[in-house]
């Protein structure tokens, strides 16, 4: 079993990375919401807590080894809680995980399914099953992480912010996870436009 890889950053898909150790390259799955960080820093070291599993149909004897890896250790603890939910496995919970761990989780607890079927691949029947499966069961994720704390109600000038980033053609949750987390870095900032701003800049790895 492989729980931890180190290695230099060769490439990202919009699905993978290719990490090289030594002599060897791995494929190592990933989060989308990790994707661009992982773009930005091409030709960089890295280390991922990893997970490994068998994909395909044992029956017919078409199984293959996957990695997936994870930046932090308390992503890879809530995505194996993740798939737990019916109809929820390891592809289909990479491609929806767009957003950071604990915004998604605080949106089970909250019972946000609109939040929910904002994510790729979570139509309202699945954002449900997921509320009825986790809603208190990701307690530790919903609060802080890394530092960071669950997102509270917004102001008239955080709502300002994110109403002008849909306008300027982004999605509802990622505007909304941008100016939270922009929010929760500096409590001073004040005006839409300074929030703004220092949302775009956070989003830009700045």
């Amino acid at each position: 079993m492989i729980a931890r890889i180190q290695g230099r950053i060769d490439a990202v898909s919009e699905t993978a990375a290719i990490i090289t150790v030594g002599d060897i390259s791995y494929e190592i799955l990933t989060p989308a919401v990790d994707i661009p960080h992982l773009q930005r820093h091409i030709g960089q070291r890295i280390t991922f807590v990893t997970l490994h599993y068998m994909e395909g149909n044992a029956s017919f004897g078409q199984l293959t080894p996957r990695l997936i890896g994870f930046i932090r250790q308390q992503d890879k603890d809530f995505f194996e809680q993740f798939i737990t939910v019916k109809g929820i496995g390891p592809r289909r919970a990479l491609r929806a995980l767009t957003q950071s761990v604990d915004c998604i989780a605080a949106a089970i607890n909250q019972k946000d399914s609109r939040f929910l079927t904002s994510l790729p691949e979570i139509g309202k029947r699945t954002a449900e099953q997921i509320i009825a499966e986790l809603s208190g069961k990701v307690d530790r994720f919903a609060g802080t992480v890394g530092g960071v704390t669950a997102p509270a109600a917004r102001s008239d000038q955080q709502i300002a912010a994110i109403e002008a980033m849909i306008a300027l053609g982004e999605r509802v949750a990622e505007a909304e996870n941008w100016v939270d987390r922009a929010c929760r870095a500096d409590p001073t900032l004040t005006t839409s436009a300074s929030i703004m701003k220092a949302a775009y800049k956070l989003k830009a790895g700045g």
